[in-house]
């Protein structure tokens, strides 16, 4: 594996909603979420989105390689109730990857604990005895000859969850630098995971609200 140099698109704000409370944002892949601790590591989407509304806060993260939708809140009491329906898992998220090889099944669930891989952080892995527990549902979208394209819907948010799931099906995440071999690195040149749909009630008019991002793959 090639040495890891962060170089974040230099994109500006995709903003798919905004109102005086909710702010939501489509995060492009290789853009940290928050930033990190060494100087070289700041630039995120927190920061950008925080340049051009200071009075936003932080609701959630994805992984630094997936791309898709990210919420913030406008204000605190929104931040805090937003935070409230992630922890109960009232939100739902929907997720479309291309997966290597053909999956011979059309849909299923995984149901495996995960816990960190200490030696090796901040890789995951299933641990069955100590892990929590985290369920992934899929479902086969379309079939080519040498990978799948499906949807996934976690029940769960553990860190690399959709991840660590389609790699133990034997179905790794095309271009996932962390969990695929060469071979599945090579097949894409970024990870080919995106974080499509986020369904929440909104705070204030207390309605469903849905979030859509196109799949940049």
């Amino acid at each position: 594996m090639k040495p890891f140099v962060y170089s974040p698109p230099k994109i500006p704000l995709d903003i798919l909603y905004i109102d005086e409370d909710v702010l939501v944002v489509n995060k492009p892949s290789g853009l940290l979420s928050v930033p990190g601790k060494e100087l070289k590591h700041r630039d995120s989407l927190e920061l950008r989105v925080k340049a051009q509304y200071p009075n936003s806060f932080l609701v959630h993260r994805l992984d630094m390689d997936t791309s898709g939708i990210m919420i913030f809140a406008l204000n605190k009491n929104t931040q805090r109730l937003l935070n409230m329906q992630f922890e109960k898992r009232m939100v739902k998220k929907l997720y479309e990857a291309r997966v290597f090889g053909n999956m011979k099944a059309r849909n299923g669930s995984i149901n495996l604990p995960l816990i960190v891989d200490w030696p090796n952080r901040p890789m995951q892995k299933v641990d069955i005895e100590n892990g929590k527990n985290a369920l992934t549902h899929w479902r086969v979208l379309k079939k080519e000859k040498n990978e799948s394209r499906v949807e996934l819907i976690p029940e769960t948010g553990r860190t690399h969850q959709l991840r660590v799931h389609m790699k133990s099906l034997g179905h790794t995440i095309l271009g996932d630098r962390f969990y695929g071999n060469a071979k599945e690195i090579s097949l894409a040149d970024k990870l080919q995971l995106h974080a499509k749909r986020l369904i929440i009630i909104h705070p204030k008019s207390d309605k469903q609200f849905t979030f859509e991002a196109s799949t940049p793959f």
